[in-house]
């Protein structure tokens, strides 16, 4: 499905999400803690797809240096040509690779990330577990993931547009009928109180669990600790 929607994805993501999935993504990475740490310093990006997250981790921390790990070849050339477009191609590093098998020995990173891509990993808990594995002592997961949101007449509007707008645009913007998968991979997602116990039973200890835009999107900050 994302080899097919790689070259409108960026497009997608801006329309479906109204523009503020970027201030979603700053907030993911202010949530890595990095400032203060010395060099050198790298960051894993999983599931990174178009690279935005990674291209944003590089321009707000210049001496970082950026993997982004993704499944799909075409997304990460989408990924490759935005990163040349920055100027970071001595600072971005796009790898092929699975969520559930990440490609790097123990304790490599100072933060590891995963924007909108934890719904699409088929074993959860065995690719939180990778996370945690290959980040350092004192470094940091933070997952951003789509959620359904909660009560009151603005969750009801945000409802209305996750299960009804969000994948007749997708659909109609993408010409991916499989678009529509976005819709129910959502509502399948764990509440956050579940998913923040999966991050710990993976070997996370949570520090934040912050709800975004009215409970749309949740942020989940969690260290390195000892699994359960």
């Amino acid at each position: 499905m994302f080899d097919r929607i790689a070259h409108r994805y960026d497009l997608l993501n801006r329309v479906l999400s109204l523009g503020i999935d970027q201030r979603w993504r700053r907030q993911t990475v202010r949530a890595l803690g990095l400032d203060g740490r010395s060099p050198p310093i790298r960051v894993l990006d999983v599931a990174t797809g178009t690279g935005d997250l990674a291209i944003m981790i590089a321009r707000r921390h210049r001496r970082v240096m950026v993997d982004g790990l993704d499944p799909s070849r075409r997304m990460l050339d989408v990924a490759r040509s935005k990163v040349r477009g920055a100027g970071l191609t001595g600072r971005v590093h796009l790898v092929p690779g699975d969520a559930q098998a990440l490609p790097y020995p123990d304790a490599t990173f100072d933060g590891v990330t995963i924007a909108f891509g934890i719904r699409n990993v088929p074993d959860r808990l065995e690719g939180l577990r990778e996370m945690a594995r290959v980040t350092r002592p004192g470094g940091r997961v933070a997952v951003l993931e789509l959620s359904e949101p909660g009560t009151g007449l603005l969750a009801r509007l945000a409802r209305f547009h996750i299960r009804t707008l969000v994948p007749r645009v997708g659909a109609l913007l993408s010409g991916a009928r499989e678009y529509r998968y976005l819709q129910s991979s959502i509502a399948e997602f764990p509440p956050a109180d579940d998913f923040a116990a999966m991050m710990e039973e993976a070997g996370l200890h949570m520090i934040r669990v912050r709800p975004l835009t009215m409970g749309v999107c949740h942020l989940f900050v969690g260290e390195p600790g000892v699994a359960s």
